[in-house]
């Protein structure tokens, strides 16, 4: 399976029915000059056969343009880029571009160019929030450059996950319907001409639309105006409503009129965990916003929404956050402060974009770390049809590994040589010990090889078989062999 996000705008689009695109106009002609088209060639690892990269191919967007020579667009469009221009709508005139910044987890990228020609006539784009029931424009281009604009409206303003899954901003959801067209794998929305919102996918069925929101974006911007870029934060702990009387009982809450959520884990590391938060606290306000029973507060701009809001898109990384607890049937305050979680904190990663997978190949046997990058190679279906415990041990991560190791090693597949006959059809199986020595991250593993147990490597699994052996020296004769046959120009990649 190819490696994807959620369904990209260029595959769900329908023919449908729009409102008709804008007159060749004067005024249609100063819209355009707001927007351009964005070519992107990508090319992904594969992370089956981590040593090689997949196919090239090209995405086609249309971009917003910003000040300082920049135009934004999903970090969807960029990922794994190897190559992008600008090209102005009409004209065919393009400029190659470059990646400024990208945030995967809120999925916006800045691209850049250095052809000041190229951008001169062009309009730099202001932005603005939009409310529920705001009618919004979608614009998308015409092979032979027009605008097509398509009317939405603002139906649902609430904190959705994004396309990387572990992450949960603010969305606008629009009621729309669609034309496709191809270069629409993102396209603006737009509210008196002005930026309310970047499309990130498309539902034709329920002619629906999600988009990244102008609160979003600006926080990105503000962001990426200062030093270095930080992210947006996360407090690091999950909850669960509380609508279950009994569970209201067991958390010592009395009376019907009071709100509140069960935290049901902590990560040790997050800013909730290093202030001392705990599993089984009952949080009832967040900076004095009162949090119901389903973990919703009462939004002056928004109305009810999620209490995530207040810890990620309205904050910055740094910001201080009081969370109101009771524990133990008494009520307390604690002070956290905002932190961003890096990718590389996660033992099981939630995305490797950019960058190649590590592997070490020992005598046919693949080994790899385990991340969420791996399990979608079985597809937008990957919780389903993954390795089960892989799966598991992903979703529930955070409780499971806070002391025991840094990353997870596995066997993802054998190739078949001499040297692994009888161990064929041995995949996805994790890795716990390689010469007695236990591997607690991918560094590990050369440090292992270094001592083999009587002339042979000793390979042990937290499944069965339990524990293999490959004859040390003939490991080190099979390698020029395996390079050979599979087209390995090394046999491993360890940063």
């Amino acid at each position: 399976m190819r490696f994807t996000f959620l369904l990209p705008l260029l595959c769900c689009f329908v023919m449908a029915q729009s409102a008709p695109a804008d007159p060749a106009s004067k005024a249609g002609a100063e819209k355009k000059m707001s927007i351009v088209r964005v070519n992107v060639t990508d090319q992904a690892w594969d992370f089956i056969r981590p040593w090689i990269k997949r196919t090239q191919f090209t995405r086609r967007a249309v971009g917003v343009v910003l000040a300082g020579n920049r135009v934004l667009v999903s970090a969807e469009l960029v990922a794994n880029s190897s190559y992008v221009e600008l090209e102005k709508a009409g004209g065919g005139e393009k400029a190659a571009a470059s990646v400024e910044l990208v945030d995967y987890e809120a999925n916006l990228a800045l691209i850049k160019t250095t052809d000041d020609k190229f951008m001169s006539a062009l309009k730099p784009m202001e932005l603005t929030d939009s409310s529920v029931g705001d009618h919004v424009a979608i614009w998308q281009l015409e092979n032979t450059g027009a605008l097509l604009s398509t009317s939405a409206i603002v139906t649902t303003i609430e904190v959705q996950r994004y396309p990387i899954d572990d992450t949960a901003l603010l969305v606008y959801r629009l009621a729309t319907s669609l034309q496709y067209r191809e270069n629409s794998f993102v396209v603006p929305a737009v509210r008196d001409d002005k930026l309310t919102g970047l499309l990130m996918r498309y539902d034709p069925r329920t002619q629906s639309a999600d988009t990244i929101p102008a609160p979003v974006i600006n926080h990105f911007l503000k962001d990426a105006a200062g030093k270095s870029y930080a992210g947006f934060p996360k407090a690091g702990m999950d909850y669960t409503g509380m609508r279950d009387p009994q569970l209201r009982h067991y958390a010592g809450l009395n009376g019907d009129s009071a709100g509140g959520v069960y935290i049901t884990s902590v990560h040790k590391e997050s800013p909730a965990g290093k202030a001392g938060v705990c599993a089984g606290d009952v949080l009832v306000a967040v900076n004095g916003q009162q949090v119901d029973r389903d973990g919703n507060y009462v939004d002056s701009q928004y109305g009810k929404i999620s209490l995530s809001h207040l810890t990620s898109t309205k904050a910055y990384v740094g910001d201080k956050a009081k969370l109101s607890i009771i524990r133990d049937g008494k009520s307390l305050d604690v002070e956290i402060t905002l932190a961003h979680r890096a990718v590389a904190d996660y033992v099981i990663e939630p995305y490797i974009i950019d960058r190649a997978p590590r592997y070490y190949v020992l005598g046919g046997l693949v080994l790899q770390e385990l991340s969420r990058q791996y399990l979608k190679e079985w597809g937008a279906e990957w919780m389903k049809k993954a390795p089960e415990r892989f799966v598991y041990y992903d979703r529930f991560q955070s409780d499971l590994f806070q002391d025991r190791r840094k990353k997870i090693i596995i066997l993802s597949m054998v190739l078949p040589s001499e040297n692994t006959i009888g161990y064929e059809d041995l995949g996805n199986l994790v890795v716990t010990k390689i010469n007695d020595v236990p591997l607690n991250s991918f560094a590990d593993i050369e440090q292992a090889l270094q001592k083999p147990v009587d002339g042979f490597h000793k390979i042990e699994f937290e499944e069965n078989p339990r524990v293999i052996y490959l004859d040390a020296k003939k490991t080190e004769e099979s390698i020029p062999a395996l390079k050979q046959n599979y087209g390995l120009r090394s046999l491993m990649r360890l940063e």
